[in-house]
């Protein structure tokens, strides 16, 4: 728990992405509870709040998580679509310039 509660900023990226089963989300709890107050947190997700409860498979959890994380928050809620993406679409728009055209693609 040391290592967790350690640094100044801790950055918890792309919670969510996967669902949590019961030991983790514990876990995750301890380190939230363990750093409330005390210590930065940086949480990304592309998941709603209202979702968490799926995320933690334990809706209890869910709110103690978010009660704690919320309490001394700034919500940064970012619309449009992912930069991976966006890179993606111009590479292929790129491609499809060069095949039309003849060209050359970089």
């Amino acid at each position: 728990m040391r290592f967790w509660a350690g640094p100044g900023v801790l950055v918890v990226d792309e919670l969510g992405y996967l669902p949590l089963p019961g030991e983790a989300a514990s876990h995750l709890f301890q380190v939230v509870s363990r750093r409330y107050e005390s210590g930065s947190i940086i949480l990304t997700t592309n998941r709603g709040i209202a979702e968490w409860g799926e995320i933690f498979e334990d809706t209890t959890v869910a709110a103690a998580v978010l009660d704690r994380l919320l309490h001394h928050c700034t919500v940064v809620s970012i619309e449009g679509e992912s930069y991976r993406m966006r890179g993606h679409r111009e590479r292929l728009g790129q491609l499809r310039e060069a095949v039309a055209g003849g060209g050359e693609f970089r």
